[in-house]
């Protein structure tokens, strides 16, 4: 049963992930992805920036144990000077004195030279992965600034992608191969101007076949055979009134 629900629930992310992704708009989805580069490299350059910053403080502390060590050094060697002198002239409990001092000067150089050496392997690691860091760091820029220019490409192509949308529409309205609307395409108006005349012309050829049509024929030729006639009987009138006239 969990099995179920959690393949329908997965199912129901997909369908309205694909859903969002149809309904976005291409340019804020642009943005949207710039910004979160930006994010992510302004995130990066803060770590690197703190690994940076834990180079110098191993470098401040590795010098500050190589002072030390020097110092050491230089007491042990001068309190080692200072009993020779002392026992050159005759004072041996005084170079005794500082041969005790150059001893213990001598222990704090062997622990400050361990501390030294400890130093410089934390800072050579500290080195390495700052190194890394700013390599990551100069990385990410490039993969930035590529994104950048993607994103411009992709704006002028998404701006020629609607122009030509536009066109294809247009040139489709003029076609008529766009689906009806509020406004008839040409197409649409020859159309039913072709039927509206077809249809005419098939009443007519009706209207012209019928029994009525036909005896309205039948009597207009007779009328006509008729007046034919009778324009014939006055033409012969009128040469009848014309023969004594010519006796005469």
């Amino acid at each position: 049963m969990f099995k179920v629900i959690r393949r329908a629930w997965r199912y129901l992310v997909f369908a309205l992930s694909g859903r969002l992704d149809e309904l976005s708009d291409p340019r804020v989805q642009i943005e949207q992805a710039i910004a979160e580069a930006k994010e992510q490299h302004q995130r990066l350059s803060q770590q690197a920036a703190s690994v940076i910053g834990n180079e110098r403080e191993m470098e401040m502390k590795l010098a500050r144990s190589m002072e030390e060590t020097g110092k050491l050094q230089a007491n042990a060697r001068q309190a080692l000077l200072l009993a020779e002198q002392a026992r050159s002239a005759g004072d041996e409990r005084k170079a005794l004195s500082y041969e005790d001092s150059a001893r213990a000067f001598a222990s704090r150089l062997v622990a400050a030279e361990a501390a030294q050496q400890e130093s410089q392997l934390t800072y050579e690691r500290a080195r390495q992965f700052s190194a890394q860091a700013r390599a990551a760091v100069e990385n990410n820029a490039m993969a930035l600034q590529k994104k950048i220019a993607e994103r411009m490409r992709l704006l002028s192509q998404l701006d020629q992608a609607k122009v030509q949308e536009e066109l294809n529409k247009a040139m489709g309205d003029l076609s008529g191969l766009t689906p009806a609307g509020e406004t008839p395409t040409l197409d649409q108006v020859r159309d039913k101007i072709e039927k509206r005349y077809a249809r005419a012309l098939g009443e007519a050829e009706l209207t012209s076949g019928s029994v009525e049509a036909r005896m309205i024929e039948v009597e207009r030729a007779a009328i006509d055979v008729e007046g034919a006639a009778r324009l014939e009987a006055i033409r012969e009138s009128l040469n009848t009134d014309r023969k004594p006239e010519i006796g005469k």
